[in-house]
């Protein structure tokens, strides 16, 4: 069994989590090394790109948060199999990727500028986004976004879900998704009461 990796900062989110969370459903041992965010300038000086999240496999260290969920997700049974499901879970993968750099790009910012820009994004990508992952679910059946069985898009989407609803970021109403995305909040509540999604949380609180 590979010796496995994951470096990321000391949350349950972000793009690290998804990743974790396949990792657990492929029954994956793997050593979870996570750091604070003042902790972040010291840590990125040892990777590739000054960025993470890195997963290191016997000691080669990896990038890339969806080539990662891609690659551990066909090791948990979580990537279709089948080519167009497996598109359709990419897109949806990529869909998260593009929203979640927006936010990312407006860390740097404080006060008036913060609040501006965030708001703007309320108002414009981040409602185009919620509203397209919103259709495309429903499309799907409402339960899964791709192969009607759980893969990692439904991960993405959760994590980014969770994040958007918790108040963490401000300037961005923390209803925003229950307002646009019905569906997609029901989603969420649906992938934190997976079996092993659920046995992960319990985990990391008994811990």
């Amino acid at each position: 069994m590979p010796k496995i990796k994951v470096t990321y900062f000391d949350v349950d989110g972000g793009r690290g989590e998804p990743i974790r969370l396949a990792l657990h459903c492929a029954g994956l041992p793997f050593e979870d090394h996570r750091f604070t965010f003042p902790e972040f300038a010291e840590v990125r000086k040892s990777t590739p790109f000054g960025q993470v999240p890195t997963v290191d496999i016997d000691g080669q260290t990896l990038t890339q948060s969806t080539a990662l969920c891609r690659y551990f997700g066909k090791q948990a049974g979580l990537y279709p199999a089948d080519d167009y499901q497996a598109l359709l879970c990419d897109e949806v993968m990529d869909v998260i990727e593009d929203m979640t750099h927006k936010l990312v790009a407006t860390f740097g910012l404080t006060g008036d500028a913060l609040k501006t820009t965030r708001e703007a994004l309320v108002n414009g990508p981040l409602t185009t986004y919620i509203q397209w992952l919103e259709a495309r679910l429903v499309k799907q059946g409402k339960k899964y976004f791709a192969g009607n069985q759980l893969s990692v898009a439904d991960l993405k989407v959760f994590v980014t879900t969770r994040w958007l609803c918790s108040g963490q970021l401000d300037h961005i109403p923390t209803d925003l998704v229950q307002e646009l995305a019905p569906t997609i909040l029901a989603h969420a509540q649906q992938i934190v009461n997976e079996p092993k999604i659920k046995a992960y949380y319990d985990q990391r609180a008994s811990a």
